[in-house]
């Protein structure tokens, strides 16, 4: 008979989905159809991360840091020459004005600034985090960690623009922290102005924190993505996150910031020294070089981008989907109602299989109770090669034309 194991944990896996009726807990559904498509041979245009290389002076200047003896801890609040980097990147591109030594915070990757911000500003169960829903699986399962109650605002196919009569009616008395992911994974959307100035005037109304995901910033297809934290009155309520690993193609690197006021920034320092203290120390001035890259560098990588969006979105169209066009990410959502399909986590298994290609049902990013709204929606990445991308809309054919019965490595 297994132990029962106490703790907080089991709130987190459960906040996740991943909690089973047993006790048991579940792989991430990237984990589990990354696996199915080593497996299978399959294409996997499931799981979010490129399979190039990011822009050689980043990986040079890594080397170089390496050889170079930069391979001891940095310092907790990150490296000068980083914290420095990513205030010049906000003086450059959103015209925000930061004090490197007191306004920058670099970590473990987005995901590790988020965990700071949500255990730092969410106070025990009285509290509530608003977030979009579907929403990054990571929030889910933060939020449990926190003791916090989820409150979610609903994105719907194919446009995923949410209601603000929605957003009003989620944000209250014991909203803590508004999570606003723009633009936003898994749906690719980009909120409009008129959104993000309610989310500020709501954070004010209801003495509420702006925490921001913004880690797909550069992959913005039409205009430049705006922050919230550069509105009016946003500034003093709101810790923006990014990352370079969306940007630059190093996401296994694990390099993130936060940015906000000194006395936000130092609340999340309190908890983020205890969770990794600090890392990636020949990293960090790599990803500095990236964010010196020109202008022109930044709009060729949303450029190229958008040609996969497209070419992967008309692939999509002809095997039969109804597609949802993103504004930005790395991500395409599309319906496969129109294929007959009512289950796609079952669908993505068997596509693995038959066709090749893997992607993610939209169901992994919800709450259980919110299942059956999105249960034939999936997820497709575009951050791959174009001949790999090609070779997935090649397979994806045979949805439509009657040979989808090949192994997965046809």
């Amino acid at each position: 008979m297994p132990r029962t194991i106490p703790g907080a944990w089991r709130r987190t896996a459960d906040g996740a989905g991943l909690l089973s009726s047993d006790g048991s807990t579940r792989p991430t559904i990237f984990a589990d159809m990354s696996a199915l498509a080593a497996r299978t041979g399959a294409i996997n245009l499931g799981q979010g991360f490129p399979d190039e290389d990011g822009p050689e002076v980043v990986l040079e200047t890594a080397r170089a840091a390496i050889a170079h003896g930069v391979n001891q801890y940095p310092p907790g609040r990150g490296v000068a020459e980083l914290r420095e980097a990513i205030a010049a990147h906000q003086q450059r591109f959103y015209g925000m004005h930061l004090d490197p030594e007191r306004h920058v915070l670099v970590t473990a990757g987005a995901t590790e600034a988020l965990a700071a911000a949500l255990l730092a500003l969410v106070d025990g169960a009285d509290d509530e985090v608003v977030v979009f829903e579907p929403f990054y699986d990571a929030y889910a399962a933060l939020v449990a960690l926190s003791g916090a109650r989820l409150v979610t605002v609903p994105l719907r196919f194919p446009h995923f623009q949410p209601d603000p009569d929605d957003l009003r009616a989620a944000v209250g008395e014991r909203t803590r922290v508004i999570i606003v992911n723009d633009p936003h994974n898994p749906t690719g959307t980009v909120f409009s102005e008129e959104l993000r100035a309610e989310v500020v005037r709501l954070a004010h109304e209801h003495d509420a924190w702006i925490v921001t995901d913004e880690v797909y910033e550069h992959l913005v297809f039409d205009g430049r993505h705006a922050p919230i934290a550069a509105m009016p009155g946003a500034w003093e309520r709101t810790v923006s996150i990014s990352s370079g690993g969306k940007t630059f193609s190093t996401t296994g690197w694990k390099i993130g910031w936060a940015t906000g006021p000194a006395d936000l920034i130092d609340a999340l320092v309190a908890v983020k020294q205890y969770l990794t203290y600090s890392g990636g120390a020949p990293f960090q001035p790599a990803i500095a070089a990236g964010l010196r890259l020109p202008d022109d560098w930044f709009a060729e990588v949303a450029d190229s981008l958008r040609h996969k969006r497209d070419l992967l979105g008309q692939g999509l169209r002809a095997a039969g989907f109804d597609v949802s066009v993103p504004a930005a990410s790395y991500f395409t959502v599309v319906d496969a109602r129109a294929l007959d399909v009512e289950d796609a986590d079952a669908f993505c298994r068997e596509m693995a299989e038959r066709i090749g290609v893997v992607g993610v049902p939209l169901t992994a990013f919800v709450r259980p109770e919110e299942r059956p709204a999105v249960s034939s929606l999936i997820r497709f990445a575009a951050c791959k090669q174009a001949s790999v991308l090609d070779e997935a809309v090649r397979r994806l054919s045979r949805l439509q034309d009657g040979r989808a019965d090949g192994g997965g490595s046809g």
